[in-house]
C-alpha cells in the first residue's frame, strides 16, 4: 500500500523493468479505447502485459488489483453499456483516482449510467466487499497476484465468484525456481513484483487444487531487471512475464477429444483467434483439440463461436504445455 500509494507517483518511478513489458501488439479496438482513458489514470498505471481477452460484449468482468482503473475503463468500452466492470484494490489512493474519473469516462463513452464500480478491499477476501458466488463471466488481473502473500486464497476466491464456464485471464510474473527468504523479504523487490513471484510450476498445482482447468499459456516474455544491485540479490533466478487463462469447467463437460471449427466474427479477431500458445483457430478451418480444450470451448462464452464435434484424429498428441 505504501509503495503503490505513496512512493510511486507515476510509471516512471519504478526501479526495474518488470512492470513495463507488453506481451504483443495491441488490436486497433484496444488502442482506440486506450486513447479515451483519462491521462491521470494512465500515468498511475503499473501493470505488465495486457489482460484484454476476446469475446467481451455484455460480459461481467472483475479486475483484481485494479489500481487507478486503466484496464477497467478500457474494458468498460469493450463490454458495452450492457456489460459491467468491477475493480478492487487494496491501495486507497489508487481507488480514489479510479473513482474520481467515473463521470468523465461515462460521458466520454456516451453511457447513460455507469457500468464500472470500484471497491477498496483485498482480492484474498472478495466476500468482504460483497462479491457474490458465480457473479462474473471473467476475472482479470494485471501483474498483481505476485503482491499477495497467499496466492491460493486469490485463486480460490476468483474461482468462487466466477460463473460455471467462466474464465480467469491474467498476466503475472513467474520465477524459474522457488525464491530464497532473503529475496522474499526484500522490500523493493517485493514492490517491483519480483520477490512475490510464484515458481511457475506451482501455478499448475494451485490451479488444479482450486478446481480450475490446467492453465493455458497465452504469451510469455523474459524480464530484465536493469538494476545491478538488485540483480546481485536475485542471483541466478530468472523471471518471466506471462499471461495465462484458466477456466471453471463445469463437472460433466465433454470428456473426450474433438474437432472444432471457428465460425469467425469475434470483434478484432474476425479471421483468426489466437487462443493460447498451443491453439490458433482460423475461420472455417477444422482443428483437432484435446479433451481439455474441447471442454473449455463447449462450456465457456466461446461455445457460440465454434462448431464442436466429438472425436478427432490427432487430438491425443496435443496435450501438455509448451
Amino acid at each position: 500500500q505504501d509503495y503503490y500509494g505513496k512512493e510511486l507517483q507515476k510509471s516512471e518511478d519504478l526501479k526495474t523493468n518488470a512492470c513495463i513489458t507488453s506481451a504483443r501488439p495491441l488490436p486497433k479496438a484496444v488502442r482506440d479505447a486506450l486513447e479515451r482513458v483519462h491521462e491521470e489514470v494512465v500515468a498511475r498505471y503499473y501493470g505488465c502485459g495486457l489482460v484484454i481477452p476476446e469475446c467481451l460484449s455484455s460480459c461481467r468482468i472483475l479486475d483484481l488489483g485494479s489500481g487507478s482503473g486503466r484496464d477497467c475503463y478500457l474494458l468498460s468500452q469493450l463490454v458495452g453499456e450492457q456489460g459491467h466492470v468491477t475493480g478492487i484494490d487494496m491501495t486507497e489512493g489508487q481507488v480514489e483516482v479510479a473513482k474520481k474519473h467515473i463521470a468523465y469516462h461515462m460521458d466520454k463513452f456516451g453511457y447513460r449510467k455507469p457500468n464500472v464500480e470500484f471497491f477498496h478491499g483485498y482480492m484474498e477476501k472478495l466476500g468482504d466487499a460483497g462479491l457474490a458466488d458465480e457473479s462474473y463471466d471473467i476475472v482479470i488481473s494485471n501483474c498483481v497476484i505476485n503482491l499477495a502473500p497467499d496466492k491460493r486464497a486469490v485463486l480460490r476466491e476468483a474461482f468462487r465468484v466466477l460463473k460455471p464456464g467462466g474464465e480467469m485471464y491474467f498476466s503475472d510474473i513467474y520465477a524459474s525456481q522457488r525464491l530464497s527468504e532473503t529475496v522474499r523479504r526484500h522490500r523493493v523487490l517485493w514492490g517491483e513484483c519480483l520477490a512475490g513471484a510464484l515458481y511457475w510450476r506451482d501455478l499448475y498445482g494451485i490451479a488444479e487444487e482450486v478446481g480450475f482447468s490446467p492453465p493455458c499459456l497465452v504469451t510469455a516474455s523474459p524480464i530484465t531487471i536493469g538494476n545491478k544491485e538488485l540483480e546481485g540479490i536475485v542471483g541466478d533466478c530468472r523471471f518471466v512475464s506471462a499471461t495465462f487463462r484458466l477456466f471453471k469447467v463445469p463437472d460433466g463437460s465433454q470428456a473426450g477429444p474433438g474437432q472444432v471449427i471457428y465460425n469467425g466474427g469475434i470483434v478484432g479477431h474476425e479471421r483468426e483467434l489466437v487462443f493460447d500458445a498451443n491453439f490458433t483457430f482460423k475461420e472455417g478451418e477444422v482443428v483437432d483439440v484435446d479433451a481439455e480444450m474441447a471442454a473449455i470451448l463447449q462450456s465457456s462464452r466461446f461455445a457460440e463461436e465454434f462448431l464442436i464435434r466429438a472425436g478427432g484424429a490427432n487430438a491425443a498428441a496435443l496435450q501438455g504445455c509448451c
